[in-house]
C-alpha cells in the first residue's frame, strides 16, 4: 500500500489516537505490570500494548518500523532503508508510573535520515500535535465527540504564540543536570526575566514548536525515537532541532541510535 505524506498523516493521527486510548485504559485501571530493561529503564504493559497496536497498523504501509520496544534490528539491515517509521509507543514511561499525566505516543516517518512527518498525542490531556513537510505543523484537541475529520479541521497552525518580554525555557522533568543549568546561565547573559517550566516526554518539543517556550536544551542520553516525531513538528513550524556541539540538525537511522546533546529553538 502506497501513500503520499498527507494521506499518511491522517492515517498516523488515527493510529496515535487508538494507541493513546489503549494506554489510557491501562493507566486508568492502575494495573501496571513493570519490568526493567537492560539499560535499567522501565517498560510497562502499556508500552507493550501500544507498541503491538501501532506495529499492527503500520505494517500495512510496507515501510519498515524501528520502535523503542523492537529496536534490535541490526544496522547492516536497516542502513539501506530509505524510509522507516520511528516509534516511541509510550514516551515518558517514568511519568506514566508517577501518574502525572505527562506521557505521549510518538510516531515519525524518516526519509533519508530526516523526519518528514511526525505525530504526538497525549492520551490524558488529549492534545494532538502533528507536522508534515507538505503542509506545516498543527495542534488540535481530541474529544470523544470529535471524529477524525473534525479534529483535523479544528487544528491551529503552528506557531500560535509569538514571544513575550520574558524568555521561557522548558526543561525535562526527570533529567535536569548541572550542564543544563550552566548552559541556561551562559546563554541568558544579562537577561533577568527567565521563566523555566518542567515537563515530561516530547511535549517539551511541542511547546517550542507552538511558541509557548523559547527553547529546550537537552544534555544527557536520548534515543532517536524520543525526538523524531517532535523534530518533524518543530521543523515544519519553522523551528530547529540541532546538536549543541556542532549546530547540525539531528539525523536518524544512524548506526548508534543515541542522540547527541541538542537544542530545540
Amino acid at each position: 500500500m502506497e501513500y503520499q505524506n498527507l494521506d499518511l498523516l491522517k492515517y498516523i493521527i488515527e493510529i496515535s489516537i487508538k494507541a493513546g486510548q489503549e494506554i489510557r485504559r491501562i493507566y486508568n485501571s492502575g494495573d501496571f505490570n513493570t519490568r526493567l530493561k537492560s539499560d535499567l529503564s522501565p517498560v510497562t504493559n502499556a508500552d507493550i500494548a501500544s507498541n503491538e497496536l501501532i506495529n499492527k497498523y503500520l505494517n500495512s504501509t510496507g515501510i519498515p518500523i524501528l520502535s523503542e520496544e523492537n529496536n534490535t534490528i541490526p544496522y547492516k539491515e536497516r542502513k539501506g532503508w530509505e524510509k522507516l517509521w520511528l516509534v516511541d509507543p509510550l514516551d515518558g514511561t517514568k511519568e506514566f508510573l508517577k501518574k502525572n499525566d505527562e506521557f505521549t505516543v510518538n510516531i515519525a516517518l524518516i526519509e533519508n535520515t530526516s523526519p518528514v512527518l511526525g505525530v504526538i498525542y497525549s492520551p490524558v490531556s488529549h492534545e494532538l500535535y502533528y507536522g508534515c513537510n507538505e503542509n506545516g505543523s498543527f495542534r488540535s484537541r481530541v474529544s470523544s465527540a470529535n471524529n477524525l475529520d473534525s479534529t483535523i479541521k479544528g487544528s491551529e497552525k503552528l506557531p500560535v504564540m509569538f514571544g513575550s518580554a520574558k524568555q521561557t525555557v522548558v526543561l525535562s522533568r526527570s533529567h535536569i543536570n548541572r550542564k543544563t543549568e550552566d548552559y541556561i546561565k551562559t546563554r541568558s547573559g544579562s537577561i533577568h526575566t527567565i521563566d523555566t517550566i518542567t515537563r515530561g516526554s516530547s511535549i517539551k518539543i511541542c511547546m517550542v514548536a507552538e511558541g509557548s517556550a523559547d527553547y529546550y536544551p537537552r544534555f544527557g542520553p536520548t534515543m532517536e525515537w524520543d525526538t523524531a516525531a517532535g523534530h518533524a513538528i518543530a521543523k515544519y513550524a519553522g523551528r530547529s532541532v540541532k546538536a549543541i556541539n556542532n549546530g547540525k540538525e539531528l539525523l536518524y537511522n544512524k548506526e548508534d541510535l543515541t542522540n547527541p546533546d541538542f537544542i530545540v529553538e
